[in-house]
């Protein structure tokens, strides 16, 4: 009895993999904590302290928030809420005429804002990364509509702030 081999396994790709279902976890996590402390208006943390010590074992997208890339969790959720008059200036730039920061639904504020965070603050993070993972968010919660504005809106603002990423294109 002859059994195939289905190659040879590649622990990197799994572990890269991994990885990056930690981060994108992370930043769903993330932007679920903006809403609660935008929507509970409750300080950013006793939110964090409530998501890292109560919402251990909740599910975010697979994965419990002992799983997730707790760091960037942290960074994302404190960087946005505490740059949030900044990023909506820079959202603001981007957005349609005739629509104001404000009158997006509150999810897909918070997402761009996560985003527009991580465009500005965290540049060891590949533009097109960073919009991906956004607009793959926009997708869980929202139609086509939203997550193209938000695709459309991310994408100008990537191009604005980080114009060395896209130099190859």
């Amino acid at each position: 009895m002859t059994t195939s081999n289905p190659g040879p396994r590649t622990p990197s790709t799994s572990r890269q993999d991994k990885v990056m279902r930690r981060r994108r976890a992370a930043r769903l996590a993330a932007v679920q904590a903006l809403y609660q402390a935008d929507i509970g208006q409750v300080t950013p943390d006793t939110v964090a302290l409530e998501f890292l010590q109560h919402r251990l074992s909740e599910d975010f997208d697979g994965f419990t928030l002992g799983d997730i890339d707790q760091e960037l969790f942290i960074a994302v959720f404190r960087g946005t809420h505490a740059e949030r008059e900044e990023l909506d200036d820079m959202l603001m730039a981007v957005i349609a005429e005739g629509w104001s920061v404000e009158r997006l639904d509150s999810m897909l504020r918070h997402i761009l804002r996560a985003a527009a965070w991580e465009l500005a603050y965290r540049p060891q993070v590949h533009a097109k990364v960073v919009v991906s993972e956004y607009v793959g968010l926009a997708h869980d919660f929202f139609d086509e509509r939203e997550a193209g504005m938000a695709n459309g809106m991310l994408n100008r603002l990537a191009h604005e702030l980080r114009p060395d990423d896209f130099q190859a294109d």
